[in-house]
């Protein structure tokens, strides 16, 4: 992770306002990436880009591998001719307040059939195919059995299929060919497009930094492929499910529900499963941070069926033992460790044991002078400050309902400072920091309140559909973020000799 310091921004791809009801990897974010650059930042964090399930949440994806469907942009499409201008939606939402993935879906579920029902395969196509069948035929397969089955999860399917019976799979494979090539040409369309906005990205000195969740969903490709290293009951079901105990977030604790790993199992596979996935998501990102990292030194199981977290246990995992495993496969891991939560000796550890970076989050910190994530206290420079992380409140809604004692604390430290001012005292004090990464939500540049949150953890409904107003990216505020980054020494190398000057 040998690096200068940098600073970067948090915005999920949903979040980027187009006219498909939900953001994608069209022009939009290609204005995105200017607005980067232009404010001398050089990181673009992002929540997982796998496909969503009905919760719509980023971290309980159908694949831990694929790509979403729905950030596939048609404009991209129609420039490169796969669709023309009367596929496209007469009316689209040009009044896209809010991520709709209801709408998101429909829109481009036709608009991906229209493509596909002139494609013809091709070379590029054909090699893709067979480069990453080690996944992609699952879950081609998968998704075509879950749509044929209403969406119900795969344990319920017939036992031939979820015990995934070779003679019967082979049947539906050729009773099914093009629906299973359709999911195979969607996520070539994807790949293709997150590709060329990666290297746009690269080319102009910005890293991508994925968000890979430790956990993978129940009813996704993964497990229904994989059964053998899940902890599952016979009929299918977990046998424990993972969660975390009561913590600032949640009284009871948050029942996240995906099933747990079979560490024995993969540990005689050699973490083969695993490998696969670190080295596929070092392909798609420059650097990655594994959401629940503590989930490497033990896990926090709770007997399926319960409806709190509370009743659970921690269990061992053998966290060092894999990362050797993976360092000695792939090289060195640039990754960067959500540790976050109930942290204990040997999960700070675990982290250091392999230089990955902790992270330090601002609205965590106003407790007492002692608290590890008030900047004096950073005693490393290896870490990544944030204001807040997408289960956070904005900033500024986290100032509008903090009690008047943190209130208190948080004004003797920072200043005199309130409301917007204050959060942009905050990205100072980050910015300024000795953290070798400063990271920060778009909605906290923008100033935003709680209207603008982007999840509340243990809520089910509501989530995920922020999106930022089209005429939010001003010249001023890319000035005022490069100002920070020059005086502070984040800006890209290139643009360090360049003479500090205050924002007008």
């Amino acid at each position: 992770m040998n690096d200068h310091r940098r600073s970067g921004v948090l915005l999920h791809l949903t979040s980027i306002p187009t006219k498909y009801s939900i953001g994608d990897m069209g022009p939009k974010a290609y204005e995105f990436l200017d607005f980067i650059t232009s404010s001398g930042l050089s990181i673009w964090q992002m929540l997982p880009v796998g496909p969503v399930g009905k919760s719509n949440s980023p971290y309980q994806s159908y694949s831990a591998f694929a790509g979403n469907h729905l950030l596939i942009s048609p404009d991209l499409l129609l420039e490169e001719g796969i669709l023309a201008t009367a596929d496209l939606p007469k009316e689209p939402n040009t009044k896209h307040q809010r991520t709709d993935y209801a709408l998101a879906r429909r829109i481009k579920s036709l608009i991906l059939q229209k493509a596909f029902s002139r494609f013809t395969p091709t070379k590029d196509f054909e090699s893709f195919c067979e480069e990453y069948s080690y996944w992609l035929d699952d879950y081609a397969m998968f998704m075509t059995l879950l749509e044929l089955n209403n969406g119900r999860p795969w344990n319920l399917w017939h036992t031939d299929i979820s015990r995934r019976d070779k003679t019967t799979l082979e049947r539906l494979s050729r009773e099914h060919k093009q629906r299973i090539m359709f999911h195979k040409f969607a996520q070539y369309l994807f790949f293709k497009q997150w590709f060329e906005l990666k290297k746009a990205c690269n080319s102009r000195g910005v890293k991508i930094l994925g968000d890979l969740p430790i956990f993978v969903a129940h009813n996704s490709a993964d497990v229904w492929a994989h059964p053998e290293i899940f902890k599952l009951k016979p009929d299918g079901n977990p046998r424990m499910i993972a969660g975390v105990p009561p913590d600032y977030f949640s009284s009871t604790g948050q029942l996240w529900g995906n099933p747990l790993y079979d560490w024995q199992m993969l540990e005689a596979q050699n973490y083969s499963w695993w490998i696969d996935r670190l080295k596929w998501s070092l392909k798609l990102f420059d650097m990655v941070r594994i959401d629940h990292f503590r989930g490497f030194c033990a896990c926090w199981e709770v007997p399926y069926g319960e409806t709190t977290a509370v009743n659970g246990r921690w269990v061992k995992v053998p966290g060092a033992k894999f990362f050797r495993t993976a360092i000695k496969a792939l090289g060195s891991l640039p990754v960067i460790a959500e540790d976050l939560g109930v942290i204990t000796p040997e999960v700070e550890a675990l982290r250091d044991k392999f230089g990955f970076p902790g992270m330090k989050v601002l609205q965590f910190a106003f407790t007492n002078p002692q608290n590890q994530y008030l900047p004096h206290n950073y005693v490393t420079f290896n870490c990544v400050v944030y204001t807040g992380t997408h289960d956070n409140n904005t900033t500024l809604g986290w100032w509008e309902e903090l009690d008047s004692k943190h209130k208190s604390i948080v004004r003797s430290y920072v200043g005199r400072k309130t409301g917007k001012d204050l959060v942009w005292e905050l990205i100072r004090m980050g910015i300024s920091s000795t953290a070798k990464y400063a990271i920060f939500p778009l909605q906290d540049f923008l100033t935003l309140g709680s209207e603008a949150r982007m999840n509340i953890p243990g809520t089910e409904f509501g989530n995920w559909e922020w999106s930022y107003p089209e005429s939010a990216l001003s010249e001023e505020i890319a000035g005022r973020i490069k100002h920070l980054c020059k005086l502070y020494n984040r800006v890209p190398p290139e643009e360090k000799e360049q003479q500090i000057t205050n924002p007008q």
